[in-house]
């Protein structure tokens, strides 16, 4: 299948210096950990994060003066401390600014490398042979809507990276809040998170996630969905009948967790608000009208 054209890719992309109102800091944060942070074996240095080398020291690994061990608590930073929680129904919940600008651009700039690199975006195509409104990717285990999970990325046959530990520990936090609300939701291990791009067009039909084993989904194992750049209109319910559905607006920053009863609810996004993406956000990062989307499951 013949990848879309780099303009794509340019599209989304970290901007080299933020701008005059943004502080060196803020900017030192962002290019030192969300570039350096794509996979979760690239390194940070212990200085940044006040860790004694002596205290890593690890001899059935191989020697590195590089503290990878403390890169999960820097994503820490990536995420609101005083999120809103909404129930929506049994076992869903909405988060609501759970990811602050910082992490948002550092979700971007992963997303960015991740979509030029092998097995990068692309428009998938159903069993129909129609082609989706959405461009996607994956990080971990990849997703097709044709041939469901696979070992490779259907567009060149490469093998997905791992996924980054800091989309993990900020998933794992946003689920321990979620279960704070309500205790019917299970804890998940994410291997599988699916990158998806709506441009202000595009829309996604109802539908249900069913292609997890059937262990996962036996056990209720809740899907964590990240909203990035315009908010969305998401309708959602038991069935296909758009007057029985709810709908919830999901906005820049918010993690939408849905597992327990409502693991298996039909849903999809109807309408993209173009223009609604956070003024902060948009002078942190070049990405395109549209909404991305991050679904982390575990299969």
């Amino acid at each position: 299948m013949m990848k879309p054209s780099s303009s794509f890719y340019r599209s989304i992309k970290q901007i080299k210096s933020l701008s005059s109102s943004s502080s060196s800091s803020f900017g030192d944060i962002v290019h030192g950990s969300s570039l350096a942070i794509l996979r979760h074996y690239h390194p940070v240095p212990a200085a940044i994060i006040g860790v004694p080398i002596s205290d890593i020291d690890d001899d059935s690994q191989p020697f590195s003066i590089i503290n990878r061990y403390r890169i999960p608590g820097l994503w820490d930073t990536w995420r609101n401390k005083n999120t809103s929680g909404k129930i929506l129904r049994p076992g869903m919940i909405l988060l609501k600014s759970y990811v602050n600008i910082l992490g948002q651009t550092g979700i971007v700039d992963a997303c960015e490398k991740l979509g030029v690199g092998p097995g990068g975006f692309y428009v998938p195509s159903n069993r129909s042979g129609h082609k989706l409104q959405r461009h996607i990717t994956s990080f971990g285990r990849n997703w097709d809507p044709v041939t469901g999970y696979n070992n490779r990325y259907i567009s060149d046959g490469s093998e997905p990276p791992a996924i980054p530990h800091g989309f993990i520990n900020l998933i794992n936090s946003a689920i321990e809040v979620a279960q704070a609300h309500m205790d019917e939701l299970p804890s998940i291990n994410p291997d599988s998170c699916l990158v998806s791009f709506y441009s202000t067009c595009d829309r996604l039909d109802l539908h249900q996630d069913h292609d997890e084993s059937a262990d996962s989904l036996k056990k209720g194992l809740p899907v964590a969905s990240v909203s990035i750049g315009d908010a969305v209109e998401f309708w959602y319910g038991d069935t296909r009948d758009e007057n029985k559905l709810g709908k919830v607006l999901l906005e820049s920053g918010d993690i939408l967790i849905y597992g327990g009863k409502s693991r298996l609810i039909f849903h999809g996004i109807k309408r993209i608000l173009h223009g609604t993406i956070p003024p902060n956000l948009e002078k942190a990062v070049m990405i395109r009208p549209g909404h991305l989307n991050l679904s982390l499951k575990q299969f």
